[in-house]
């Protein structure tokens, strides 16, 4: 009789060690000063936020706040350009484009108008030279104007002015983003939109996101997605190309899109949420080391959403919201990422 308790305590201790092991897994990161940073800052940052980190190889860190769910699909503004310079590094993968490449190799348009040697690599870190529009609510409504990307990015090669040469000024815009996007249409004998669906969209499970629209398809920020969505495009390039064992970027294109292209003296015009940053190809660089090289590549939207990427660290984070990010709130985000790095750091 008496072995019967004694094999009910060993079940039970064996038990409890279990549940403490998978306890102290559980707790292994304590993100309690984010938590309570996300909270206090929760009506600034639009009272609906959903705060997503990865490491290793799983989520680490989820918190859904106000309406805002993982899979809520929100438009996202310019996170949409690190999007579409990835997809431009698929077909620079695939042999079909260069960065080096003259725009006006497969949009002649460009050649009369005194703007056929911009190259695809300044179309990507926004060196184009071109006049355009400070990003905002009032050059997005611009945009809606035109039934078709060719006819916008006609319009950029005939009727906006060369305000300096290519490669030598950093202005942010839509401008470089779409004319590599229309590019793209050219080559690929398809729709904007379809070719990041079948390239991009699909191998990476993000069946909540799109560019489509009903007027001219916008690569520089038309793009609608979700936090889970989009963590799957961080996660391949934090993985440098690699999602779930498909290969959809080479190594070399992931760090030539984290490599700084700019200068800050270079820079003429930078929205507020970037300002102090450098530009690589279709993200801001963050953070850099001692020699220059990114550490740390973002690309946040107007409407408040910004994604990152910390290579120093090895994680990905996504604050996923819907407002007009101001100066204030970049203060923010960056107080968010310390409280994040101060934990992984240990």
């Amino acid at each position: 009789m008496a072995q019967k308790p004694a094999l009910i305590c060993l079940k039970v201790s064996a038990l409890m060690t279990f549940l403490l092991f998978f306890q102290t897994g559980s707790a292994q990161y304590n993100f309690g000063e984010l938590d309570s940073k996300l909270q206090s800052h929760q009506k600034e940052l639009s009272s609906n936020v959903v705060t997503l980190i990865y490491k290793g190889d799983k989520v680490i860190y989820q918190k859904e706040m106000g309406d805002f769910k993982a899979n809520t699909v929100a438009p996202i503004a310019s996170c949409s350009k690190w999007l579409t310079a990835a997809l431009v590094m698929q077909f620079v993968d695939e042999g079909k484009l260069s960065l080096d490449d003259k725009v006006s190799k497969y949009l002649p348009i460009f050649n009369p108008y005194g703007k056929g040697f911009i190259t695809i690599r300044q179309c990507l870190s926004h060196t184009t030279g071109i006049a355009g529009e400070k990003p905002g609510l009032m050059s997005i409504i611009k945009l809606s104007r035109y039934n078709s990307l060719e006819e916008e990015v006609n319009d950029f090669a005939s009727k906006h002015e060369l305000q300096v040469q290519p490669g030598i000024e950093f202005r942010y815009s839509a401008i470089g983003l779409n004319i590599a996007g229309r590019v793209l249409e050219v080559i690929a004998k398809k729709p904007f939109d379809r070719i990041m669906q079948e390239k991009l969209f699909r191998p990476l499970n993000m069946r909540n996101t799109t560019f489509a629209s009903e007027k001219a398809v916008n690569p520089s920020g038309g793009a609608k997605s979700t936090a889970n969505d989009y963590m799957n495009f961080l996660v391949m390039l934090l993985n440098k190309g690699m999602f779930n064992g498909k290969r959809l970027l080479s190594e070399q294109s992931v760090e030539l899109m984290q490599q700084p292209v700019t200068n800050l003296s270079m820079i003429k015009y930078a929205p507020a949420v970037a300002e102090g940053f450098n530009y690589a190809l279709g993200e801001w660089v963050q953070e850099a080391d001692a020699s220059g090289k990114a550490t740390c590549v973002a690309s946040p939207g107007l409407f408040g959403t910004w994604p990152l990427i910390d290579t120093k660290r090895g994680y990905a984070a996504i604050v996923f919201v819907k407002t007009l990010l101001n100066e204030q709130k970049k203060d923010i985000y960056m107080d968010l990422k310390g409280s994040i790095d101060e934990v992984l750091n240990r």
